[in-house]
């Protein structure tokens, strides 16, 4: 038999069954995003470039997906899960730009509840990557669409099919000519007027950074990606009015290229010189002038050259790369430690760019310091990591926007890398005229 309930204890039953209501009546009225995380999209992006066109859309939690592709026309599907359509999404349809090589239209439609579709209008056909990445730096979650071409059209590689096509004698006549070293006899030194010119000198200028990696930004809001393209497009058309050179760029535009992929593609292109350009930042704004940069197989030469390493380090985490596609030559590639006489010419190198930055810009230090730089790692190339200038100085950042600096700039490199040869003149290799 039950005993009677007592008044107290029928308060405290009566207090526990109003909390309970209270509580059910809370999580009624809490809003969704508090039971499961539904995310919202924060921004889209586009950058479209010949080597290859991405799109970036950045949550405020992970983007679940699917992907495929349809025939007749070609279309690109992508299907955003736990998604509704907001206006971000809509947005994307007016990022499309009339000279991307890749991509004609886009739009983003509800599909069905809690699924958006993206319809993406293709060009031509494509070999598309879509990844995911975690969030890194000022970006949240990324979900990344690459649409790389089915059959390459990047510059470079074009390059590389022309130097496989066998030339007709009767072409050769008007080639440029480069250097040849002719073999000194046993008991002779050799002398700087036997070198002899028959092949092209191949110099890649690398423009830090691009596309989602910024680089560094000045206090004006100027990024270092797009400083660092405009002076090596400068060096480039310097470096082209001498007959014996031919110059490539690891980017033309803004967009991403892994640092990785600049190493493969100097050594692809079988350069004699890499020089990486970039426009350095610390966290006080009163740091200021130029330096260079080489590879050290041993550690930093300074505090601030092993910050500076792994800052430009980072740039892939930024960039954003496919990390589970790789390639296992060039994995090699970055780990074999960088020959002593490569790390030797990159100091020459090096010395012969300081002597000329001193007379346009204070130097940050006066010799060439040394670090673990990724983008240096090519083992056969001399090669070095110039900072221009620090854009995070607001009176280094105006000056670096200035076309009079930027062609002051590009003259210096221009300059040194010239001197570097007319004093370590390049084997001969790649022949473009016979004698």
């Amino acid at each position: 038999m039950a005993r009677p309930t007592r008044p107290a204890e029928l308060n405290t039953t009566r207090r526990q069954l109003l909390g309970a209501a209270g509580g059910v009546l809370l999580l009624s009225v809490l809003p969704v995003g508090a039971r499961a995380a539904t995310p919202s999209v924060v921004a889209v992006r586009m950058w479209p470039a010949q080597a290859y066109t991405r799109i970036t859309i950045e949550s405020d939690a992970p983007l679940s997906f699917k992907q495929f592709l349809l025939k007749n026309p070609d279309r690109l599907v992508v299907d955003l899960e736990g998604v509704e359509l907001s206006g971000e999404l809509q947005s994307l349809a007016g990022k499309v730009s009339a000279d991307d090589p890749y991509i004609q239209q886009m739009r983003a439609g509800r599909f069905k509840p809690g699924m958006v579709r993206l319809v993406i209008d293709l060009k031509t056909e494509i070999k598309p990557q879509v990844f995911t990445l975690p969030p890194v730096a000022d970006y949240q979650h990324r979900l990344v669409i690459d649409a790389y071409p089915a059959v390459q059209t990047d510059p470079l590689l074009a390059f590389l099919d022309d130097q496989h096509t066998p030339v007709p004698p009767q072409a050769d006549q008007n080639k440029p000519e480069a250097a040849k070293v002719e073999p000194s006899k046993p008991d002779q030194p050799l002398r700087h007027e036997d070198l002899k010119v028959d092949r092209l000198v191949t110099v890649v200028l690398d423009p830090g950074h691009g596309g989602e990696d910024p680089g560094a930004v000045g206090p004006n809001g100027n990024h270092e990606k797009t400083v660092v393209l405009q002076i090596a497009k400068r060096l480039k058309s310097m470096l082209e009015t001498e007959p014996n050179m031919r110059v490539v760029l690891t980017r033309d535009g803004d967009y991403f290229v892994p640092l990785g992929t600049r190493v493969k593609k100097a050594r692809a292109a079988k350069a004699d010189l890499f020089v990486s350009i970039h426009a350095d930042a610390f966290t006080r704004p009163d740091a200021n002038g130029s330096s260079v940069f080489a590879l050290s197989e041993r550690g930093a030469t300074s505090t601030a050259a092993r910050w500076l390493a792994q800052t430009q380090n980072d740039a892939d985490l930024i960039g954003g790369v496919k990390l589970d596609v790789k390639d296992a030559h060039l994995a090699r590639t970055l780990m074999d430690l960088t020959q002593t006489a490569t790390i030797n010419d990159s100091l020459k190198l090096g010395k012969h760019m300081l002597g000329e930055l001193g007379s346009i810009n204070r130097l940050h230090k006066a010799k060439v310091e040394q670090a673990g730089f990724a983008v240096l790692k090519a083992p056969d190339i001399p090669s070095v990591l110039v900072e221009t200038a620090f854009i995070s100085n607001p009176d280094e950042e105006r000056r670096l926007v200035s076309d009079d600096y930027q062609q002051k700039m590009a003259l210096a490199l221009f300059t040194g890398i010239k001197r570097y040869f007319a004093a370590n003149p390049p084997l001969a290799r790649t022949k473009v005229a016979s004698r």
